[in-house]
């Protein structure tokens, strides 16, 4: 019998159509409310936006680009794309004018797909650094008199009267796409260095979605996905492709400020997430129940250790006895209850990547009954190669790996991978390719880790990143930053330091809610943040909690000194990736001055 499995993603995306076309497929903002597409609704605009781009000449592989936030038509573009038979290039709507002309220019993008007459802006300001660049389609905006800006709705009308003229073309394209033709070009933020292009063929996605499907993370019923993350970041392009092959319907809405008030209205049953927002919710949960007084605040205390007690009995498989489960109820009605509300109430599962997420985090929301499922990969393996499952889940491990991948640990404990959906390289980078991968296909991922007994792998830092103190210890930073957050909801983000120094320091940076509160309880209402962190009675705050850090370390990786930032770290200053993810070299460049008066001056040990 002929093989008749989906080869490309044009092919898994009709596969779809064809298997529940009236079912929903997302649901979107529009005016006050949402508005559903079934997928036979989003393969007519889909069909007109290749069709659209056909007519404006593009061809097989060749690279259109998007430029725009979380929003349907992010989505619809991206199908689009790749339905034409070309290659979907994305840019962090964050991005400067000059890192656009880059990535554009680099690309070779025949046409880039914007969101509105600011992003418009950015290229044109740039035209002439991008000279393969025929046309800009824009989401939110008019056209320009030249033609080289179309807005969206022109495109997809132009498509619709050429697929009318072309019968069959659609189809014809989506059967001729190779498996392994270019399918997505995404350049790593990445915390050194010039942006390289990750190719990742077609293969890629339709092997890691059948992977997933597999696994059987999602087999809940009535699955419903909230999803809010930059599609420009591996892993949304991950999660689309994985609903392509399962069909369950995804509400679209990348504007942060909304995201409690849509989890609300949507009520999801899973949420893809990243550390970052684990470590401000649980921030933001410890400052309600100390501002509710010091009953609240006791009640809350006893419901969490309630709940941790019961939460580690599962994990280890021993039921919780008569006693506990009476006392977690209590502990629910009270504490866990209100807190799941605030997700929809109908949350099976937050799952969580891009970065590793502190233990103490994870423990704290599973207390609750809330579950969070780590995962991990690279943009250079299509985003996910391992997960917990909600049936197959260890706390401080980003789970066992899907399917298809083979996992081996180097002799310097770096994490190696191979498998079906592993990048076939950096766009015109062949020294660096062969870095990252060897003759016999191994993705040197550059993390460290170790896999236990039961196949589950744990992360324990960037190889990179490791410091070596003057005294030839190692210390990885990561986990001591995750700890630190997870111990204090005053601090926002941490970076340790110390290579070739003879003890660890660290830089801090204040959660400004959390700490506007306290100014308020401490006679300091209304003062800056910046002014705030100058105050020796901040100082003392955090160094009581740098101290319950340092009683679970060993002598040589304790935090010694720690310097409190006047602001966040940010990526408009280039300190941290769109993921959030620290560029440690520049923050300690742009706070050497801080870090020196730490060592007294000191210049680091050859």
């Amino acid at each position: 019998m002929p093989d008749t499995q989906p080869r490309n993603v044009p092919e898994l995306f009709l596969e779809r159509v064809g298997l529940t076309p009236d079912a929903e497929a997302f649901r979107h903002p529009a005016g006050a409310g949402w508005r559903s597409l079934t997928w036979a609704d989003t393969e007519a605009r889909v069909r007109a936006i290749s069709a659209g781009l056909r007519a404006l000449g593009v061809q097989s592989e060749q690279v259109c680009a998007i430029l725009a936030s979380t929003r349907i038509e992010w989505v619809l573009s991206d199908f689009g794309i790749l339905c034409a038979g070309a290659a979907t290039s994305t840019i962090y709507p964050s991005s400067t004018a000059e890192e656009c002309a880059y990535i554009l220019a680099d690309s070779g993008a025949v046409v880039a797909f914007a969101e509105d007459g600011l992003q418009v802006a950015k290229l044109a300001s740039r035209r002439a650094e991008m000279p393969a660049l025929r046309h800009v389609v824009v989401f939110d905006g008019e056209g320009s008199a030249d033609g080289w800006v179309t807005p969206l709705a022109d495109l997809e009308a132009r498509g619709r009267a050429w697929d009318a003229e072309h019968p069959g073309a659609f189809e014809e394209t989506a059967a001729s796409v190779r498996p392994d033709a270019l399918a997505t070009l995404l350049y790593t933020s990445g915390t050194t260095g010039v942006p390289k292009g990750v190719e990742l063929t077609h293969s890629c996605w339709v092997s890691q979605s059948a992977s997933v499907q597999a696994s059987g993370i999602l087999d809940h019923e009535d699955p419903v996905q909230f999803f809010w993350l930059p599609l420009a970041h591996s892993f949304g392009k991950m999660i689309g492709t994985a609903q392509l092959r399962i069909g369950f319907p995804t509400a679209v809405d990348g504007r942060v400020d909304r995201i409690v008030e849509n989890l609300g209205v949507v009520r999801p049953t899973f949420v893809c997430a990243v550390p970052r927002i684990f470590e401000k919710v649980h921030n933001k949960i410890l400052s309600n129940a100390r501002d509710g007084g010091p009953v609240k605040a006791a009640i809350f205390r006893w419901a969490i250790d309630v709940g941790l007690v019961a939460s580690r009995a599962r994990r280890a498989g021993r039921p919780p006895g008569t006693l506990l489960q009476a006392q977690l109820a209590v502990a629910d009605r009270l504490v866990f209850h209100k807190v799941r509300e605030l997700f929809g109430g109908r949350l099976r599962f937050f799952v969580s990547g891009s970065a590793p997420l502190s233990r103490d985090i994870a423990e704290f929301f599973d207390a609750m009954g809330i579950v969070i499922l780590e995962g991990y990969g690279l943009t250079e393996s299509s985003a996910a190669t391992h997960a917990n499952l909600p049936s197959k889940r260890k706390i401080g491990t980003v789970g066992p790996a899907f399917r298809g991948i083979e996992v081996r640990i180097a002799e310097d404990g770096e994490i190696l991978m191979r498998g079906p959906w592993i990048m076939r390289g950096y766009r015109g980078m062949p020294e660096q390719t062969a870095e990252a991968l060897d003759p016999e296909g191994w993705l040197h991922t550059g993390d460290v880790g170790f896999v236990d007994a039961d196949g589950f792998l744990s992360i324990t830092d960037r190889k990179k990143d490791l410091i070596k103190t003057s005294g030839g210890k190692y210390v990885a930073p990561a986990e001591l930053e995750s700890k630190l957050k997870a111990i204090s909801p005053f601090v926002s983000q941490v970076l340790v330091h110390g290579d070739r120094r003879n003890f660890v320091t660290a830089l801090v940076t204040l959660d400004a809610d959390a700490i506007a509160k306290w100014a308020a309880e401490h006679g300091h209402a209304g003062q800056p943040v910046s002014a705030l962190a100058r105050l020796p009675e901040v100082q003392e705050l955090l160094q009581r909690h740098v101290d319950r850090l340092n009683a679970g370390l060993p002598r040589f990786a304790t935090v010694k000194k720690f310097a409190i930032l006047p602001r966040e770290l940010s990526e408009a200053e280039g300190e941290v990736t769109p993921s959030q993810k620290l560029k440690r070299k520049v923050i300690e460049q742009h706070f050497r001055a801080e870090i020196d008066a730490m060592y007294g001056g000191e210049p680091p040990r050859a």
